[in-house]
């Protein structure tokens, strides 16, 4: 990354920086390159170590003895729709329903099929016309047996997924389109590299902590572009990565967190009873707070950069102070933001406590409850900590890669004016 590559300033609407403060820059980039190049060795490294192999995991292969061999997953169009009740649910009469189905795709395409449609799936308002995907057992005796397997959703979430790019893209221009690569990017090391290496039973904590680097690593300079602003967000990032998967790691041994409080943990247990469900908590609490780390320092490291640029005389703890006051702000509005987020993945959860008899406190501290309040928690706390990091980061390079402190007051107030003209 070498200095002329951070020639541009955060905003490319923004009047052309000066030729001192490119000057600036340049000089706070390579300071800030000692720390970063020690993370970045690391970070490779990690993925070079902990990439996982081609071979099938425990986990996958006891997933597959769930599967009769050579199950197809066609799609189906429903062509007739005859209901019958099937018992109550809670009090609530259920009602099942038996369909004809005409199969759309692979070995059986053409074939009309019978399909028996559980309460759930008429309740959800299946009707005469709707595609669904089947399962196809080839294995089955006499003939291939079918059964319903879930809604077809391609459509929808191709529709509402070109909406967003295209939304990104027209407010955002450039950087939204590289906003979205990086995305891209970043499902890629989930799929390719963090989900396999936490089903081979590597560390769940460096997992997740080396995959969550590598991605802030690259998403930061192409959302953001190579800049010092984004060089000291990326600082106050990895500091709060290292914060949430240490502080994590302590809250989860100390309160006990087993892992196991969903239907998902659960048959994952029966899959592979030598993972690390504990770690898996870990593991979630670092990946969830990726974007919400990524929001609060670029926008710490903006307001350093910008202030110091309006005044490249101010002191480090001035700058810090100044700082301090904008992200005082933000910290206030974010952890809302976090809180919340999490309260409404766990919607369902606290749904189903309002229904038990049981004290507050017993609520609060079970296994299930208490795992979401110590992920919040501690993403809470990484969160609020990057901003002061962050914010002594950015006045700590800013000043000491120079200032135009020896120049005269009279030449510093006519570059200050100059500036706001444009």
């Amino acid at each position: 990354m070498p200095p002329s590559s951070h020639s541009h300033g955060p905003d490319p609407d923004a009047p052309p920086p000066s030729a001192e403060t490119l000057a600036r820059r340049r000089r706070a980039v390579w300071l800030m390159l000692l720390l970063l190049v020690p993370a970045a060795l690391a970070t490779v490294v990690g993925l070079v170590v902990l990439w996982p192999g081609d071979e099938p995991t425990r986990a996958q292969q006891a997933a597959e003895q769930f599967l009769p061999p050579g199950t197809t997953y066609p799609e189906g169009r429903i062509v007739s729709l005859q209901t019958l009740p099937c018992g109550e649910t809670g009090g609530v009469q259920a009602t099942c329903a038996t369909a004809v189905v005409e199969v759309l795709d692979g070995e059986g395409t053409g074939e009309y099929q019978q399909v028996d449609l559980a309460a759930d799936v008429v309740a959800n308002g299946i009707g005469e016309g709707d595609t669904v995907v089947l399962t196809r057992d080839a294995g089955a005796e006499g003939s291939p047996a079918y059964q319903f397997f879930d809604f077809e959703r391609t459509t929808p979430m191709l529709v509402l997924g070109v909406a967003f790019a295209v939304v990104v893209a027209a407010v955002a221009r450039l950087r939204g389109v590289a906003a979205l690569v990086g995305l891209a990017f970043a499902f890629l090391v989930l799929l390719q590299f963090v989900m396999p290496g936490l089903l081979s039973g590597d560390s769940p904590t460096l997992v997740s902590l080396v995959g969550s680097a590598a991605i802030m690593f690259v998403v930061l300079y192409l959302a953001h572009g190579l800049s010092a602003r984004t060089t000291t967000a990326l600082i106050g990032t990895l500091f709060g990565l290292a914060l949430v998967t240490g502080l994590g790691a302590l809250a989860v041994g100390v309160a006990r967190l087993t892992g196991l409080t969903s239907e998902e943990t659960v048959q994952l247990q029966t899959f592979d009873a030598g993972l690390s469900f504990s770690g898996l908590v870990i593991a979630g609490t670092v990946v969830a707070g990726l974007g919400v780390l990524n929001d609060v320092t670029i926008t710490q490291a903006s307001a350093i950069w910008q202030l110091h640029e309006v005044d490249p005389a101010m002191g480090s703890r001035e700058l810090y102070r100044r700082g301090m006051a904008v992200g005082r702000d933000h910290i206030a509005s974010t952890v809302y933001t976090i809180v919340f987020a999490y309260a409404g993945a766990a919607l369902p959860l606290l749904l189903l406590f309002t229904v038990y008899s049981q004290p507050a406190g017993v609520i609060l501290t079970s296994s299930a409850m208490a795992e979401e309040v110590v992920r919040t928690l501690v993403g809470a706390i990484a969160l609020v900590l990057a901003v002061p990091v962050t914010t002594a980061v950015g006045a700590f390079f800013a000043t000491a890669a120079g200032t135009e402190a020896g120049a005269a007051p009279e030449k510093r107030m006519s570059a200050l004016r100059a500036r706001f003209a444009r």
